[in-house]
């Protein structure tokens, strides 16, 4: 307006209604900026396909106090922006044995598993099977090998069990690794259920049928493995290759957010339920399986000598009519006793007076005294 108009400041500020103080404000920049543009470049670089709310949460998992919204002023001032494909929406299914019919509801209750292909730098295929738990989003084990045959699943699937125990149910598609006999029947044997998705999901799709999702928290893993990794590395070898996609599970654990749990990692997810469970459990047993306990009192020093524990305290202190149990009862807290005194406020002092009369004329003829 100035500049177009040919007006004083004082004039331009009137006519507009605005102070003068706003015309020489500058911004000063917070101490703490600096270092958090800093890291967040740091980041940024180590890991280019995250955007700024998982590195918001790496962020405050080192300790620096900055919420979403200033991170994501600072990472569309600096031009961070990851660059997103656009890709086909992709439909959940409706399968029976589909992630929406049959829902994870504890660790351990449902794993899925599929192939991931990629190469070598001399052209030589490479396959990868991850197993993942869908209730943490753990991944258990990524194997990676030249190929595949239905002994190299069952070797990979016993080792688990052997090292987490067997799932309730296992999660696939109908790949001829996955359908053969001898998968199917050692994991009859080992008591775990078999989730077959419906033929031609997630693959099939056209304009007027839309992609179906069964096996969705896999897909989901496998994709974020060939952004992150798989379209960033080139191996030269087999062994480089194993190297490498270990050291991704492991970053996926026990570093990597994840924002469906809260942007917890998924070890920190496990962890938390697993000791939430225990706690549960524990306290349901101690207190034979119906009221939760209101404390667990440590064992004293004599229950320990004798080898036994001390009983829990239960929560209802008081039986069905509202007065405390036969156990904790005192003659001071008897019902009866307690309405006598409200009765007579002075029973205690008659109480108190008889027996003194009683010590001061004992039946023992010589040693009788006369009451004061």
């Amino acid at each position: 307006m100035r500049e177009e108009l040919g007006v004083s400041e004082r004039r331009a500020c009137a006519v507009v209604g605005q102070p003068r103080a706003t015309q020489r404000y500058e911004p000063r920049e917070p101490d703490d900026e600096k270092p958090l543009v800093r890291r967040m470049k740091e980041l940024s670089a180590e890991h280019p396909r995250y955007g700024y709310r998982r590195v918001w949460a790496l962020l405050r998992a080192e300790k620096f106090r900055v919420n979403r919204k200033r991170v994501h002023r600072l990472w569309r001032r600096e031009g961070l922006r990851v660059p997103r494909k656009q890709r086909k929406r992709r439909r959940l299914g409706n399968g029976g044995n589909s992630c929406t019919r049959r829902k994870a509801l504890h660790p351990d209750h449902v794993w899925s598993y599929d192939f991931v292909m990629d190469q070598t730098s001399d052209g030589r295929r490479l396959k990868l099977l991850p197993v993942v738990d869908e209730f943490t989003r753990e991944c258990l084990a990524i194997e990676v090998e030249r190929h595949f045959t239905a002994a190299d699943v069952v070797a990979t699937l016993k080792y688990l069990f052997e090292l987490r125990g067997a799932p309730r149910f296992i999660r696939s598609d109908n790949g001829p690794e996955f359908i053969a006999d001898a998968v199917k029947a050692w994991l009859e044997r080992s008591g775990c259920g078999t989730l077959y998705i419906e033929p031609g999901s997630p693959s099939r799709g056209s304009r007027l049928i839309p992609l179906l999702w069964e096996n969705a928290y896999v897909e989901s893993f496998n994709g974020k493995l060939e952004d992150e990794l798989l379209n960033r590395e080139q191996f030269a070898t087999l062994e480089e290759a194993k190297v490498l996609v270990e050291d991704h599970r492991l970053d996926h654990n026990h570093r990597r957010p994840h924002s469906a749990l809260g942007y917890l990692t998924p070890a920190a997810f496990a962890a938390s339920h697993t000791k939430k469970a225990k706690k549960e459990c524990r306290e349901y047993t101690a207190c034979g399986g119906g009221t939760p306990l209101r404390k667990t009192p440590r064992p004293s020093r004599r229950c320990l000598l004798a080898g036994r524990p001390r009983r829990p305290i239960p929560v209802p202190h008081r039986g069905t009519d509202g007065t405390p149990p036969r156990s904790f009862r005192s003659p001071r807290n008897h019902p009866s006793a307690k309405s006598r005194a409200r009765a007579h406020p002075d029973s205690r002092a008659r109480a108190r007076s008889s027996r003194r009369d009683a010590a001061a004329f004992s039946l023992s003829p010589r040693r009788r005294r006369e009451p004061r």
